[in-house]
């Protein structure tokens, strides 16, 4: 039985020819239709030039596993959530290495609702029925799909396998739809359209897959008479990626959007990761507002339309989020970091929103999922109910709740490292929270620590009440206890 390594605690991400091939994806869509007796997947993938063969593949599988394919073509995660819910099928699955390295892929994957499926709800038991398929039988069936070609770092050098379709879109069980209208249509329900005023925005597709959503919506705004005009970097999706991999986390790779949100004289900039389940927003001014702040803005939408809600956070920074929450009337719920957490406690709560700091953003009317592009949307309808600029939304907040952002620190043994930096600190501690890793607060200042579950790393957050000095010290300060 061959072991297969891509299966992480919430998706599959695996280097492509080393742990992710035609010949593992096939595996992995058989056991997905076995597993989950499903009659009909839907499938999407990203603009990788690796997405489609591995897609293809895929589908081989889940119709030997006795299901019919709903293929949508090149989408975005989102694009799967929607339709998944929306079609009323038994699952769906997303090929994308979002913003891994280019000699990355891998998958994502929900159920019937567009629930999630992660290592505790079914994925390890899809791994282990993937493991069970002889490698010649699987390799027989992907030469009779007309996909017997294996994926290696060689292929994917030379432009990724040769994608070789026609069996599949010959036969009954695979076909091609399209949603995208559909999606279009919920996006707009979140906000009134009328209420948008004179908007220039920047949006940056990093080459990925959010161009076709954003020409959709552009379209859709024409028709209604929305006076938003888009200014478009990057916006053609290119497998190659040749301005660099799609994460504006990194902050070398949002001088683009910074540029051209100044020289165009922009109200926002709005950026994404390559299969756009998360956006990024600069203001006017170039300048990058930290996913944090996001949350906490998002949460004032939905209250100023929604009075008492719930709103569902994270526990790495929350001071902002639930000053925001309680003097705007809502209930601030604190939920262990990480999607399959964040949906399940939305879902029992009926939270109408939840968000994380690392620009993660779930909607109740989005099947409980992360959006990439209803964020953008929420906050340029503030833009123009508040009459404010981006900037003046933002900066108030983080003066009021200056922020680290996240530092990660590789130690020889997280455990241990935390262990010490606890011992130094619970005796002065007034709170002591172990929602997610350690977390401590100090009356004017806080932090979290969390370790990673896939590296030697430990992840850091300081906060503090309107103070960025002490935030500082704090911060240097826990950073020499955590490094030494």
């Amino acid at each position: 039985m061959t072991k297969i390594t891509c299966f992480k605690a919430y998706d599959i991400r695996g280097k492509l020819g080393e742990q992710l091939s035609e010949n593992v994806a096939y595996r992995i869509g058989r056991a997905f239709a076995e597993e989950l007796q499903a009659r009909t997947v839907v499938l999407g993938s990203d603009a990788r030039k690796t997405s489609l063969p591995l897609k293809l593949a895929l589908a081989a599988g889940i119709i030997d596993g006795g299901a019919k394919v709903s293929d949508i073509g090149s989408a975005g995660t989102e694009e799967i959530y929607f339709a998944t819910k929306h079609l009323g099928v038994d699952g769906g699955i997303e090929v994308t290495a979002s913003h891994n390295p280019i000699d990355y892929n891998g998958m994502k994957m929900v159920k019937a609702g567009s629930v999630p499926i992660s290592g505790d709800s079914g994925l390890f038991a899809i791994r282990d029925r993937a493991e069970s398929y002889d490698d010649l039988n699987v390799q027989a069936r992907l030469t009779y799909y007309g996909r017997g070609e294996i994926i290696s770092q060689s292929d994917f050098e030379a432009g990724g396998a040769t994608v070789k379709e026609i069996v599949l879109l010959g036969t009954e069980n695979y076909q091609r739809v399209s949603c995208l209208n559909d999606y279009v249509l919920h996006l707009a329900e979140y906000v009134n359209l009328q209420n948008i005023t004179p908007l220039k925005l920047v949006v940056n597709a990093g080459n990925g897959s959010a161009g076709h959503a954003l020409d959709a919506i552009e379209l859709l705004f024409k028709h209604q008479n929305v006076p938003v005009e888009f200014i478009k970097v990057h916006h053609e999706p290119d497998g190659n990626f040749p301005n660099g991999i799609p994460n504006p986390l990194l902050p070398e790779n949002r001088a683009d959007t910074a540029k051209a949100v100044i020289e165009h004289k922009a109200d926002m900039g709005i950026a994404w990761d390559g299969d756009f389940d998360r956006c990024f927003l600069f203001d006017e001014n170039g300048e990058f507002i930290e996913g944090y702040y996001i949350v906490g803005l998002l949460a004032q939408a939905f209250l100023d339309k929604e009075k008492g809600a719930k709103i569902i956070y994270d526990p790495r920074v929350f001071w902002n989020t639930e000053d925001i929450v309680k003097n705007a009337g809502g209930k601030p719920i604190k939920s262990k970091t990480g999607h399959a957490f964040i949906k399940e406690r939305m879902r029992k709560e009926d939270a109408v929103y939840g968000g994380e700091m690392s620009a993660h953003h779930y909607f109740r009317d989005f099947a409980y999922c992360d959006s990439g592009m209803i964020p953008w949307l929420l906050v340029a309808e503030l833009l123009c109910t508040k009459k404010q600029s981006l900037s003046s939304l933002v900066s108030q907040r983080i003066k009021a709740f200056p922020s680290s952002g996240e530092i990660n620190s590789t130690v020889e043994d997280a455990g241990q490292t935390i262990k010490k930096v606890i011992q130094h600190y619970e005796g002065d501690a007034e709170v002591v929270d172990k929602t997610d890793g350690i977390g401590m607060e100090f009356g004017s200042w806080r932090f979290n620590l969390r370790k990673s579950n896939t590296e030697p790393v430990i992840r850091l957050n300081v906060e503090s009440v309107a103070d960025i000095p002490l935030m500082e010290e704090k911060t240097a300060e826990l950073i020499s206890l955590i490094r030494a």
